[in-house]
């Protein structure tokens, strides 16, 4: 528990950071153990700074995590306007801890410095969840493969509502012409959560692979990505 530094009595939640004993204050605890040892709230009062008249940085975070379950997947798909509603949080503060998701995803999307091998189901999903599960919308990408299912490169198709995206084959099969693909899978998640294929995802994947034949592209499948599982239309038999 944070201590105050100064004999008058004063509550922890009136205390700033810098009253606090230096072991307890996140900067110097990160320098002095390591990132790994501080708390989520502890790591997002670093990113905000300070925090109101009457709460501690670490206090606000704790009070925004506290609203999300204690969830960062969850703090990511919050909006500015929502992330302000808590007191302590201004634009500025908002922006420094959604900028902060925003690179925390796209860590985990970045390929390694070989190009990632794209021949199972699960391969395709790894690579794709952390760059398209926490979105709020569907979005259809697909992946250009070499003749050895190594990734050549991602494309984004179509981005759309809640619930579909339209999908232009030309484009998809430009795409994939343009950048030297042997082959393609097929990506979109479901912000839903069920990985279940709907109807229209059903006929577009057809129609993909329609084309797919006429120029000799191998299409080697569709991917429904949602955080914490997907549906392979190859593993079901539908491709």
């Amino acid at each position: 528990m944070p201590r105050p530094s100064s004999k008058n009595p004063t509550a922890e939640s009136r205390l700033t950071v810098r009253q606090w004993d230096e072991e307890d204050r996140p900067r110097e605890k990160l320098l002095t153990h390591g990132a790994a040892s501080l708390t989520n709230a502890e790591l997002l009062a670093i990113l905000i700074g300070s925090g109101s008249t009457d709460a501690t940085a670490v206090d606000v975070t704790r009070g925004i995590l506290s609203g999300v379950d204690g969830s960062l997947r969850h703090l990511g798909r919050l909006s500015c306007q929502e992330l302000c509603q808590h007191k302590g949080i201004g634009p500025a503060k908002a922006v420094s801890i959604l900028a902060a998701c925003e690179l925390g995803r796209r860590r985990e999307a970045e390929p390694d410095n070989k190009r990632p091998l794209m021949d199972s189901a699960t391969s395709i999903w790894t690579f794709y969840k952390g760059k398209m599960a926490d979105s709020i919308v569907e979005e259809f990408h697909i992946a250009l493969l070499d003749n050895s299912l190594h990734l050549i490169a991602s494309r984004l198709i179509s981005r759309g509502g809640l619930t579909s995206t339209a999908v232009d084959i030309r484009v998809l099969l430009r795409e994939a012409l343009i950048g030297g693909a042997a082959a393609i899978a097929a990506v979109h998640n479901h912000p839903s959560g069920n990985t279940r294929p709907s109807q229209q995802d059903d006929d577009l994947t057809r129609r993909i692979s329609k084309a797919c034949q006429s120029v000799n592209l191998s299409f080697v499948d569709h991917i429904i990505v949602t955080p914490d599982a997907y549906y392979s239309y190859t593993e079901h038999g539908k491709l």
